[in-house]
This record gives structure tokens, C-alpha cells and sequence, in this order.
């Protein structure tokens, strides 16, 4: 049957340079606000991801983990995986990367080149847009990544890019799966409905 998931696909925790929280706040937190997973991204950095995929069924979370790795052409979020990508790789061959690991390619944050976002020109084929990010200061951004995910026909998906816990789950992906119950919900389930593009986005602005 199909089970709708809100799962907040972008979040930093201790592990990241600039991020505070550690993971096990992280996921009380997301089950309290009635999320059913959160992917830990820290930058360029995996350990926490992988402690916390193991942990999150104990909150009654899906586990899954992941890395934002910074690439040659900007930033790039791998989630599913389990080793960290190569950095500074080009964007299409860390793309290819992720896909031969088991994971799912998501360009975060496009356009924004202070954020370290892609330019356009260097997006290769990938499994997603995050075309709602709730760190974004203006909606023009969020917009664009919309317009252009939409024009390219990748499915899109939505994200706090939480650095702090009050801002877990501010945006989040609706995704779809085939399950037989919501407890049956594995990672697997979820990579493989943003590949299809059962997808949905939701939040507002921190």
C-alpha cells in the first residue's frame, strides 16, 4: 500500500564545522515534530550520518545516511550512501559516485554560488533538486531551482538545511512508498521513491 513519509532530507549536526546539535537531540527532536526520518548531511564528513542511521529506528525513524561533499563545482548531497564520496571531484563523476554506492544524487541549494551551489551549466544527469530550501533569504532562488527542475524533469525535493534544532523539519519531502506498513519502511523504500519521483514539498522559510 502507499505510505506518505515527511522526511527532512538536509540537516547538519555536530559533525559539521559549522553545525552545534548532536545527533541523538537531532532525532528526539524530528519524532517529536512528527517527521518520519531526517538525513544527517554534515559537510565532507560522515561518522555522525552513520551513527544516527542507526540509532533513528530507536526514535521510530527511518534510517538513512548521508554527506553534503563539496565537489569541484560546488556542493552535492549523497544520501543512502555509507563511505564518504571522493571531494573535489568533478559534480558528474561524484554524481556517478553516489549512484555506484547505492545512493541518490541531490543538487542542494542550486544557483547559490555563496552557498557553494552548482551553476547550471555543470548539473549533470541527476536523481533530484532540492528546489526548496529553507535557509534562503529571498524565494527567488527557491523559485528558480523550481522552474528548473521541473524543466528538466527531475523530481524535486524540500529541506531545512538545519544548523540548529529549532529549525529541523522547517521544510521537508513528502515521498511515497510501497510498504506494508509504516515500521516496514526501509531506506531502500525511500531512495528508491525520490528516484521515481514520488515526491512532494513542503515548509516555509527559516
Amino acid at each position: 500500500m502507499d505510505i506518505s513519509l515527511q522526511i527532512d532530507l538536509h540537516v547538519h549536526s555536530e559533525g559539521s564545522y559549522d553545525g552545534s546539535e548532536p545527533v541523538d537531540l537531532i532525532l528526539e527532536h524530528a519524532a517529536d515534530i512528527g517527521l518520519d526520518g531526517v538525513v544527517i548531511t554534515d559537510h565532507d564528513a560522515i561518522a555522525e550520518s552513520l551513527r544516527a542511521a542507526e540509532l533513528a529506528p530507536d526514535y521510530g525513524l527511518v534510517g538513512i545516511p548521508g554527506v553534503e561533499v563539496s565537489t569541484a563545482h560546488g556542493h552535492l548531497l549523497a544520501v543512502g550512501v555509507e563511505e564518504m564520496p571522493p571531494r573535489r571531484a568533478p559534480y558528474d563523476e561524484t554524481v556517478e559516485w553516489i549512484r555506484e554506492h547505492g545512493g541518490v544524487a541531490i543538487v542542494p541549494h542550486p544557483f547559490q554560488r555563496t552557498r557553494h551551489g552548482v551553476r547550471k551549466k555543470y548539473i549533470p544527469d541527476v536523481d533530484a533538486v532540492e528546489s526548496f530550501n529553507a535557509w534562503l533569504f529571498t524565494g527567488y532562488k527557491n523559485r528558480r531551482a523550481r522552474r528548473f527542475a521541473d524543466a528538466s524533469g527531475y523530481p524535486a525535493v524540500a529541506a531545512s538545511d538545519a544548523h540548529q534544532l529549532p529549525y529541523v523539519g522547517r521544510a521537508y519531502t513528502e515521498i511515497t512508498v510501497d510498504a506494508e506498513s509504516r515500521a516496514a519502511v526501509t531506506a531502500a523504500d525511500v531512495l528508491g521513491a525520490i528516484r521515481e519521483g514520488s515526491t512532494g514539498v513542503q515548509g516555509r522559510r527559516a
